[in-house]
């Protein structure tokens, strides 16, 4: 039978038992299938051991307190420690790495433009890496990132439907992955055509924008291979990581709770096992008063 700080830690760590199923279930689903809108796949291994962890030691929690086993409190409370590290250490990680980088405004357009140089770090470094790019791409390709791009507008004059207008696109507000792969900049003052079809200019001065000949009209390369894409990328993954590490924080204040209910709960077991009277011990005199009453 649970009594006292035992009973609480019992709860608390079925509630997180329940907690841990549907996070471990999401970071399964997410690994098993390929997320066309960034192509990252390492994202969703935290989001799996952190399920699995809390699943252990929630059970390893609610084992103790209900049988009152010192040691295996013991076990909880260590094992609990390192993961409040180790979350405290992601979070701080998440937002060292995402801390820079982000859209930049362009004149007469609601979408915004990503620029490789705007980003820094290790994050840059691992997406930029030609061998995982190689990989991130292909990912993009294969799960048609761009297809949901084309939109049809019905034509007032004919009624049918036609591709949208220049003036139709450039309101849209197209995700970081399609404004940096499945157009060319805006720098490169391209002609509009339909949503992935551009062709150059001649009346607008050639700019040194790389990405300007890495362009292509095949649908099967855009700008894949263009350093706004690549920005676009790390776009969405800062906003995917900042959304992990607020999570995070959530779940770090209810383990630190947990954390000091399994401590009261660990000194109550120990309580217990030495015989010791529980709560405040009450003091006697080894002189008694002259006075009686």
């Amino acid at each position: 039978m649970l009594r006292g700080g035992t009973s609480v830690l019992g709860i608390v760590n079925f509630i997180t038992f329940l907690i841990s199923i549907p996070i471990l279930g999401g970071g399964i689903w997410l690994a098993s299938r390929a997320n066309s809108t960034d192509c990252i796949r390492f994202l969703q291994w935290p989001i799996i051991v952190v399920g699995l962890v809390l699943m252990v030691i929630s059970l390893m929690g609610f084992a103790g307190a209900c049988y009152r086993q010192t040691w295996l409190l013991r076990l909880y409370l260590f094992a609990m420690f390192f993961v409040v590290l180790a979350l405290l250490f992601f979070i701080v990680f998440a937002f060292a790495v995402t801390d820079r980088g982000d859209g930049q405004v362009v004149m007469n357009r609601r979408f915004l433009e990503y620029q490789l140089s705007d980003y820094s770090g290790w994050l840059r470094e691992r997406v930029a890496d030609p061998q995982y790019w190689a990989t991130i791409s292909a990912c993009l390709r294969d799960g048609h990132a761009c297809s949901g791009m084309r939109r049809l507008a019905r034509d007032p004059n004919t009624g049918m439907l036609v591709p949208e207008t220049p003036d139709m696109f450039y309101v849209r507000n197209l995700s970081p992955i399609q404004s940096g792969c499945c157009k060319p900049p805006s720098s490169c003052g391209f002609t509009y055509n339909n949503e992935t079809y551009w062709t150059p200019n001649p009346g607008v001065p050639v700019i040194s924008d790389a990405d300007c000949n890495r362009w292509s009209n095949d649908q099967h390369t855009l700008c894949f291979q263009c350093d706004s894409c690549k920005a676009g990328v790390l776009a969405g993954i800062k906003k995917s990581w900042r959304k992990v590490a607020i999570l995070n924080i959530v779940v770090l204040i209810i383990l630190v709770i947990v954390y000091v209910a399994g401590c009261a709960a660990f000194r109550n077991a120990k309580r217990i096992e030495n015989d010791e009277p529980i709560g405040m011990a009450r003091m006697t005199k080894s002189q008694p008063s002259r006075f009686q009453f």
